[in-house]
């Protein structure tokens, strides 16, 4: 009867332990907060803008006024361009934004030909500083 008994208890103890060890695995199969494509499209939406901040800054630099400002001030374009990769995502969106704004005065016609090459210029001397200070 004393082995019956030792079986018994040895059995349930076994099966704690399997249901302790298991339990964790099946707890992870529930329905996180966030489903996968809620995370897939914060991740493309993330993606995309800043795939749309490194756009406009380049599209300022490769003006023919930014060809004309990095030339005058000894900037190579392509040391530009390679930097504006290595942006952080808030430094991108910020220049991103004042690029846009000068887009839209240089449309608007708001700038002389002397303004528009100095802020070039600083938004280009801002990119290599943020990537130099890396």
């Amino acid at each position: 009867m004393k082995f019956c008994t030792r079986l018994y208890v040895g059995l349930l103890l076994l099966a704690g332990l399997i249901a302790g060890a298991t339990g964790p695995i099946f707890a992870q199969e529930k329905e996180h907060a966030v489903s996968t494509r809620d995370l897939r499209k914060d991740v493309q939406k993330a993606s995309d803008e800043r795939g749309s901040n490194e756009a406009a800054i380049h599209d300022l630099l490769s003006t023919e006024q930014g060809q004309k400002a990095l030339k005058s001030a000894g900037v190579d374009f392509q040391q530009v361009n390679k930097a504006v990769s290595q942006l952080s995502d808030e430094d991108a969106a910020r220049l991103a934004a004042q690029s846009r704004a000068v887009q839209k005065d240089i449309a608007a016609g708001n700038f002389s030909d002397r303004d528009l090459l100095i802020i070039i210029i600083i938004i280009a001397a801002i990119v290599l500083i943020i990537v130099a200070v890396r």
